[in-house]
């Protein structure tokens, strides 16, 4: 298969689901899913103020603060400080959550997958690297500061845009910033 590049100016910002923002989604499997019925989904939101998060049962979410001050997180009434960039929270979608802005506007890096089929991972890299889906998953790389280069297919990536990576792609990333690598695995009997 051939990396799908997926780049920040071509997504369709929408109102986000709890009216805090407005969010853009990078992809979702399998294609055209809604929130609905998405196996996993990974989304940018612009979030300018504070509120609960929207419901989404049967579904683990990881967050991480792409930019702005922070947030500070009550999931289930406890209390959890983002107040640096690029530190994955992981929680349940399952929770009750509200959102608090810490100073300001923030960018987030959304990550959600229906915990029967899918695991998510998270990972923030700063230094070049290589990345390659082992069979039967996916991988999506998102530069979340700077730029990264494509090695091999000499595409240089943007903040915010993304490659999405499938069995037999193998590429290697310069990276000029901070990229975000997003392992999903199917779960067994998922």
């Amino acid at each position: 298969m051939t990396p799908q590049i997926l780049r920040a100016e071509d997504r369709a910002p929408a109102p986000g689901s709890n009216g805090g923002g407005v969010t853009s989604e990078v992809a979702v499997h399998p294609t055209g899913a809604s929130t609905d019925d998405f196996v996993w989904r990974v989304s940018v939101a612009d979030v300018a103020r504070g509120g609960p998060f929207s419901a989404f049962p049967g579904v683990d979410r990881i967050i991480t603060v792409a930019d702005g001050p922070g947030v500070a997180l009550t999931v289930d009434g406890a209390s959890h400080v983002m107040d640096a960039s690029y530190e994955p929270f992981a929680l349940s979608g399952d929770a009750v959550t509200e959102c608090r802005l810490l100073g300001g506007p923030v960018v987030a890096f959304n990550v959600m997958a229906r915990r029967a089929e899918m695991a998510a991972r998270v990972r923030v890299v700063r230094s070049d690297t290589a990345v390659r889906p082992v069979a039967g998953t996916h991988v999506l790389a998102i530069v979340l500061d700077g730029a990264a280069v494509l090695r091999g297919a000499s595409v240089r990536l943007g903040c915010l845009d993304a490659v999405l990576l499938s069995d037999g792609d193998c590429v290697s990333f310069g990276v000029e910033g901070v990229l975000a690598i997003v392992d999903f695995v199917a779960r067994p009997g998922g």
